[in-house]
């Protein structure tokens, strides 16, 4: 049987999708690059956000016609909208035939092989131990290649259903962390992200993130490693001074803010104050000046004011963040804020201050960029442009991307690049030289491996 895994939300999903298809094909089934093809098309869903969710349904409808035209085809839904919604997705969408949260990946071999004719698989339960050891993943081959060190939350903030659909936090054991990786490189990848819903967090006996961090980062083959999400709570010392001394640690963080008023952080229950962060982004700014950061910020949670919303203004200005993922606050059931809290500010105020603070954003991002306009920077390859083939695609130490004639590099190459023009997102350039060569995938190993980004999702 072929199977086709579109996956919907963060980095996490992505792991998980390249998690499921090496379970299936290690039970013997083979990966559809088509529609047309597939036997089985498997959506791995993101439940964080209405909007998400709302598109995942929209595939689904659409799905419909290729089912009618198939006969056996099957239809399955994993992930965090799996867990979220259950059984009352199988009563509005009675043609999808199984269901499986994040904690059941082991067991979809046996729920396709052994389906029941007209009657739907609900595999929803949470495993406080499953952290899928044992299991490898299928990844297409390339330079950079997901790790999921952690999975589960045990913060509970209000707004968040993440603990509620994917439990509570497992740490994967270092010594497999560190094997895999050394798996990873062997094979050529040479970027690495380490994936947590906490990831700083994570722990394994006396190795923190930070030492886990410098571990990884010392493996032989490997040239870059990032980290997301950590959280402000327990961003120590020790992983500041990792990100700044380790030359193989990206000069990046993601580091959410959610809101710069302390009134808000203490309803979502954020457990730090604004002040605490701030003095994160100097400890980081200081040891480490070349560092760019990124954040997330919600407007528009309950009972934020005018006020609340001007300290989060105001603190995207002052802190010139790199990029942000900004958001207007959805209500999540499951959440303590949609079960205890009134989401009570408008939703024509929410778009306002949303489209606001977009704005502002986008034109710091855009000074930042341009103002690397003429510079020479080390960019890793990391692949080719869908546009133009004839085009290198890569990011700068500090996690920026980078677009140029690829000449004579390859991927896993370090190049020189002299930056020509920027936008507020991408930096495009002339290749200057090749610095440090690296392992190139071959033709075959490029593959598609029959994970495909969500057609909604772009």
């Amino acid at each position: 049987m072929k199977v086709l895994i579109e996956t919907y939300g963060c980095q996490m999903n992505t792991a998980d999708s390249e998690l499921i298809m090496g379970i299936l094909q290690t039970s013997g089934f083979e990966a559809a690059h088509t529609l047309d093809e597939a036997d089985v098309i498997i959506l791995n869903t993101c439940a964080v956000r209405e909007k998400a969710e709302a598109r995942i349904l929209g595939r689904l409808t659409n799905l419909v016609p290729f089912k009618r035209l198939k006969p056996g085809l099957m239809i399955g839904v994993v992930g965090c909208m799996a867990k979220h919604l259950g059984e009352k997705l199988i009563e509005e969408r009675p043609y999808v035939d199984f269901v499986a949260g994040p904690d059941q990946y082991r067991h979809l071999p046996d729920v396709i092989r052994n389906k029941r004719r007209n009657k739907a698989e609900i595999l929803t339960q949470f495993d406080r131990s499953e952290v899928y050891s044992g299991c490898s993943s299928k990844r297409p081959h390339g330079v950079t290649a997901w790790v999921s060190i952690q999975r589960g939350c045990n913060y509970v903030c209000t707004y968040c259903i993440v603990p509620h659909v994917r439990g509570v936090e497992r740490n994967v054991p270092a010594d497999e962390i560190i094997a895999e990786v050394k798996k990873l490189a062997k094979e050529g990848f040479s970027v690495i992200t380490l994936l947590g819903q906490t990831v700083n967090s994570y722990v394994d006996g006396d190795i923190t993130f930070a030492k886990l961090l410098q571990m990884v980062a010392n493996i032989d083959g490997i040239e870059q490693v990032r980290f997301t999400s950590p959280h402000p709570l327990g961003f120590s010392d020790e992983l500041i001074d990792v990100i700044a001394s380790e030359p193989h640690v990206a000069k990046f963080v993601h580091l959410p803010l959610q809101s710069a008023s302390n009134s808000q952080l203490d309803l979502m229950r954020r457990r730090y104050t604004f002040e605490e962060y701030q003095e994160i982004v100097r400890k980081l700014r200081q040891k480490c000046p070349e560092i760019a950061i990124s954040t997330d910020i919600i407007v528009g949670f309950c009972g934020e004011t005018e006020e609340d919303y001007q300290k989060t203004k105001q603190a995207i200005i002052d802190n010139r963040y790199a990029f942000a993922f900004l958001f207007a606050y959805s209500e999540r059931s499951l959440s303590v804020a949609a079960r205890t809290m009134k989401d009570d500010v408008p939703a024509d105020v929410k778009q306002q201050r949303l489209a606001e603070v977009i704005d502002i954003q986008q034109k710091i991002s855009k000074q930042i960029y341009e103002s690397l306009i003429g510079q020479h920077l080390e960019v890793i390859v990391e692949g080719y442009s869908r546009r133009n083939p004839e085009q290198a695609v890569g990011n700068t130490r500090d996690f920026k991307t980078t677009i140029f004639e690829k000449g004579d590099s390859e991927p896993g190459d370090w190049v020189e690049v002299e930056i020509e023009s920027a936008t507020s997102q991408t930096l495009k350039g002339r290749l200057v030289r090749v610095l440090k060569k690296g392992r190139a995938p071959t033709v075959e190993e490029q593959i598609d491996v029959g994970i495909s980004l969500g057609p909604t999702e772009g």
